[in-house]
């Protein structure tokens, strides 16, 4: 298949670690020159290192996508080092599980913050140019979980159902008017260490029966590298991909 991935200019959010870490080595490997944004310093400034070992090119800015202005000053940041974004990988995200009854007020106000601000401030930053240019790609990390409310992840869910909603409309609006690429990547369990992030209790215990099937990152990865890797007047709506043993 014709690499059309060869120094495309990509950011990708959440970069650091789990999918976003693979799918960054899977571009790099394939010649994207990325901008790899994250929270984490360490493990951002490892992978950017690691990246470059192996000759790829990138760079990496630490970004709280919540923040509308960092996310501008990322967009700049990679315009500065290779040129106008070509690619958006929307992928920085929480996944925090709760039950109603426990109110968890906090953790609902983060997931839709990373969830469903952070993912509307990367398509508000490359727009514009992308729309000037008629040309660009943006890729949604969704979960399948935007298709099928599970235990004790409602609120999670919640936000990939809007994750869904706004990429029908992108694409609809900018993808048939303007030529953009609109697209989503559905994961279903991955082998992250998610669940260790969560506090004890019965929404934890569901957390850990599910991840029991898990696949690894990398997979996610491979369908990432194919939504995006599709010539010009392509659209790939949405990828699914999970667990052969995965029941829902």
């Amino acid at each position: 298949m014709t690499n059309r991935l060869k120094n495309a200019v990509t950011i990708i959010t959440g970069a650091a670690s789990g999918i976003g870490a693979a799918s960054a080595r899977r571009l790099g490997t394939a010649g994207a020159r990325l901008v790899l944004a994250d929270l984490d310093q360490r493990q951002l400034d490892a992978l950017v290192a690691e990246i470059r070992e192996s000759g790829g090119e990138a760079i990496g800015r630490v970004t709280d996508v919540t923040d509308y202005a960092q996310v501008e000053a990322l967009v700049a940041a990679g315009e500065e080092a290779f040129g106008p974004i070509d690619i958006l990988v929307n992928n920085a995200g929480l996944m925090l599980f709760s039950y109603w009854k426990d109110r968890a007020l906090a953790d609902w106000d983060k997931m839709i913050d990373v969830n469903l601000r952070g993912y509307l401030h990367g398509i508000a930053a490359v727009l514009p140019g992308m729309l000037e240019r008629k040309a660009g790609r943006i890729l949604n990390m969704d979960s399948v979980a935007g298709h099928r409310a599970g235990e004790a992840g409602g609120v999670y869910s919640a936000t990939k159902f809007f994750v869904q909603g706004m990429t029908e409309s992108l694409r609809k609006e900018v993808g048939v008017s303007h030529g953009i690429q609109v697209g989503m990547v559905s994961p279903g369990v991955i082998d992250t260490g998610w669940p260790d992030k969560l506090r004890d209790g019965p929404a934890k215990d569901v957390a850990i029966e599910l991840a029991k099937n898990a696949i690894k990152p990398e997979a996610v990865a491979e369908a990432v590298a194919f939504a995006l890797n599709q010539p010009k007047g392509v659209a790939i709506n949405e990828v699914i991909v999970a667990p052969v043993g995965q029941p829902w």
